[in-house]
């Protein structure tokens, strides 16, 4: 099965899946390029999102999209989705079961997707990975999951709100390129792997490189 039909398949099994949560809102599944080196993964669906059924479509995508654009790329080249994949009510935080509930789902999304780099817009999303990470700290760095790099970055809706963030945004989403060219050699240099198994390890000291 290749990547597109893999994702048709996993889209289906969630839209039946009943044991999930917000089931009262629409499906947000993902879209993007099946083989992009790099998957941007938010928290949840908002009220456009909600209504369109795509992720990051708002005023806060339209800010990905041009953070996108600025690096070279196009949104149709790298894949974005979310952890939590229907809008929780009043667009709150979505809760810790419900990140859990559909966590598998995401799992299997990034093992058919298979990316590179996985970039991280907010803490909800940084933390599903490094729960004792801070966004103001670890923002623009890199950690090491099993074989992904991940990138932890600000969630476009927080730069919307502030001038600094926007511009530490700007400069981290710049470094993504080449983040994607210098990928082999840092996978050949890290310092250590966290361990597999676990969705959530805690991050080693030792296993941040800090790069930039």
């Amino acid at each position: 099965m290749n990547k597109a039909a893999a994702l048709t398949k996993l889209r289906d099994d969630i839209s039946k899946d009943i044991s999930l949560p917000l089931r009262e809102a629409n499906l947000v599944f993902g879209e993007g390029n099946p083989g992009s080196e790099v998957m941007f993964i938010g928290e949840a669906p908002g009220f456009y999102e909600d209504r369109e059924g795509r992720p990051f479509v708002g005023q806060a995508g339209k800010l990905l999209n041009k953070l996108i654009e600025e690096t070279g790329w196009k949104r149709e080249d790298v894949y974005i989705t979310n952890i939590v994949k229907r809008r929780p009510p009043s667009n709150r935080d979505p809760l810790p079961e419900e990140i859990e509930a559909y966590e598998s789902y995401l799992k299997t999304q990034i093992e058919i997707i298979n990316p590179k780099i996985i970039a991280t817009l907010g803490r909800f999303s940084m933390n599903y990975f490094f729960p004792a990470a801070k966004i103001s700290k670890d923002q623009g760095q890199i950690f090491w999951w099993n074989d992904k790099l991940i990138y932890p970055l600000y969630h476009p809706a927080a730069a919307l709100r502030s001038t600094a963030v926007l511009e530490d945004l700007k400069k981290s989403f710049q470094k993504l390129p080449e983040l994607v060219k210098d990928y082999e050699k840092l996978l050949a240099e890290r310092k250590d792997i966290v361990t597999e198994g676990s969705p959530t390890p805690e991050p080693p000291k030792i296993n941040q490189i800090k790069l930039f």
